[in-house]
């Protein structure tokens, strides 16, 4: 779509969202809402992503009517002072409502990103055997101080260490906070290191992977589950490294979804009924992530240029450390690993992703 023009879906799209934003700030305002600070934070998060949007198109809108009055105005051929004077000041109003819708798309296609202020990320390791554990425990460490900078909320749902050498095999974590979907969904797929490990004693590099999921937690309206038709729950005893059961007390929750079957096992904590909530949140997040990936494919058949929806089978990353460079598959850029991996600092790297999806969402407006 050129710049600084407005199609009828475009038009559409702001005013629905126009009444969604209305409806939030009503909904922050009821008693029964603000008694609840989960549903306040997540209320909040999803109003401040459409504002930028919201206030952007009000303008836009004043710069319109201020253009049709300088026009009115030049036909009227009254006054010759005032038809001269707004005939300069048309051209700059005119630009600058071009100017202020373009950047109201750039939101706007971003905006349902934005929106989504909760996430579960998983890491496992992958291909590289001990040294795959210790290169998904660095990443996760890379996400645990990212996060802190971000004052995102980092929450461990499960954690399966590695106890041979300190890595990790699988972790699960919830993050939450403005932004964490617009950026961290970038980092769904493979990531492939190229280091030498410490297990090794002759200096040779090895490469390891290890692969991260992202799934955007989905509310109740997103996702229907039916927890008594739908999911068979099998409680245990824990289990620890090689098969044993390490209490003797029923808390692991093991959670199948008939629908799709989706399996989920939890025993994080010795509590049966917070190892069930983790784990009905994580089979959601499930559920609702192939729910969405289907609504991706079916958009992505309708058109061209399609944005990758990030899957896990997708090699997305490699990290050098010898050379210390990163560099991702998706743009034409290298990044430091020492800002990348030492420093924890993602920002430019997450900037340079969201730019270049924001120009192709446009481009397919």
């Amino acid at each position: 779509m050129p710049e600084g023009v407005l199609t009828d879906r475009v038009r559409e799209k702001l005013d629905a969202l126009s009444q969604q934003y209305a409806e939030l700030g009503q909904r922050l305002e009821d008693p029964a809402v603000l008694a609840d600070h989960r549903q306040v934070r997540d209320l909040s998060i999803r109003r401040a992503a459409l504002a930028p949007v919201i206030d952007g198109y009000q303008q836009y809108c004043k710069l319109l009517a201020e253009a049709e009055d300088l026009r009115r105005t030049i036909a009227s051929d009254e006054d010759a002072d005032l038809v001269a004077l707004a005939r300069d000041e048309l051209p700059a109003v005119e630009a600058r409502a071009g100017h202020t819708i373009d950047a109201v798309k750039s939101a706007l296609v971003s905006s349902d990103d934005r929106q989504v202020g909760s996430v579960i990320l998983e890491v496992r390791a992958g291909t590289g055997g001990d040294e795959a554990g210790l290169w998904a425990r660095d990443l996760l460490d890379v996400y645990r101080r990212y996060a802190a900078a971000k004052s995102w909320t980092f929450e461990d749902m499960e954690i399966i260490a590695d106890p041979s050498v300190g890595g990790i095999r699988y972790a699960a974590i919830n993050l939450r906070g403005e932004g964490v979907w617009q950026e961290l969904a970038f980092e769904a797929g493979v990531h492939s290191v190229k280091r030498v490990p410490a297990t090794e004693t002759q200096g040779r590099i090895h490469t390891s992977t290890c692969t991260v999921a992202v799934l955007p937690e989905p509310t109740e309206v997103q996702v229907h589950i039916d927890w008594a038709k739908d999911v068979v729950e099998h409680v245990t005893t824990s289990q620890g490294p090689g098969g044993q059961n390490v209490n003797k007390v029923a808390t692991a929750v093991h959670l199948v979804h008939t629908l799709t079957g989706v399996e989920v096992r939890m025993q994080e904590t010795k509590s049966q009924a917070q190892n069930r909530e983790k784990a009905r949140r994580l089979l959601a997040a499930r559920v609702y992530e192939i729910e969405r990936q289907r609504a991706e494919a079916q958009r992505a058949a309708e058109r061209k240029g399609q944005i990758g929806t990030g899957q896990r089978s997708e090699k997305i990353r490699t990290y050098r450390y010898q050379d210390n460079i990163v560099s991702d598959e998706r743009i034409d850029e290298k990044f430091s690993k020492t800002q990348v991996i030492d420093r924890a600092d993602l920002g430019p790297l997450f900037a340079a992703l969201i730019e270049q999806q924001t120009a192709e969402r446009l481009a397919a407006l």
